[in-house]
């Protein structure tokens, strides 16, 4: 799926979203969503143990499996997508960016790094978009909105996006 018709998509499932969601005190940088399924917390576990790692390929290998296990939690598809872009997989990044949003649209992690993924690809309206949404969910701000501002700072001013493949910490 191209990161325009994923976009759309998703400026209008969280436009119809964030708003009842934001005033209800929305969910953070990790999904609210219901209790995982058996073995989806030990492999997303394993997954954030390799991305801390920054073994990235065993970081996939363990979070395709949590996606599999439990197709509806938002953080496994968000960490998913991250390790995917970490690799420079942007095709598969954009596709779990939408799964992890379509399940919780105000989840803020998930905003962030596809903001992230959009200044990467040069498309920095839509990056400009995701920030928008976090400055909803989060009106006194946020660590997501706060990085977000940076990485975009940094793009305005000419810096190399690409290094949002290796210098950022999650």
């Amino acid at each position: 799926m191209r990161p325009a018709t994923i976009c759309a998509w998703l400026v209008v499932v969280a436009g119809l979203a964030i708003w009842p969601l934001a005033e209800a005190g929305a969910a953070g940088s990790r999904s609210d969503s219901k209790a995982a399924a058996p073995g989806t917390d030990q492999s997303l576990e394993r997954g954030e143990q390799a991305i801390e790692k920054g073994d990235f390929r065993a970081a996939v290998k363990r979070l395709e499996r949590a996606v599999r296990l439990d197709a509806r939690n938002a953080d496994a598809f968000n960490l998913l997508a991250y390790s995917y872009r970490k690799l420079g997989k942007l095709d598969p990044a954009f596709e779990n960016y939408a799964k992890a949003l379509a399940l919780d649209p105000a989840h803020k992690g998930a905003h962030e790094y596809l903001c992230e993924t959009y200044l990467l690809v040069g498309e920095v309206a839509k990056a400009e978009e995701h920030l928008s949404i976090l400055r909803q969910l989060c009106p006194d701000g946020c660590e997501e909105s706060a990085t977000l501002e940076q990485a975009l700072a940094r793009h305005n001013a000419g810096g190399d996006d690409h290094a949002l493949l290796e210098d950022e910490t999650w």
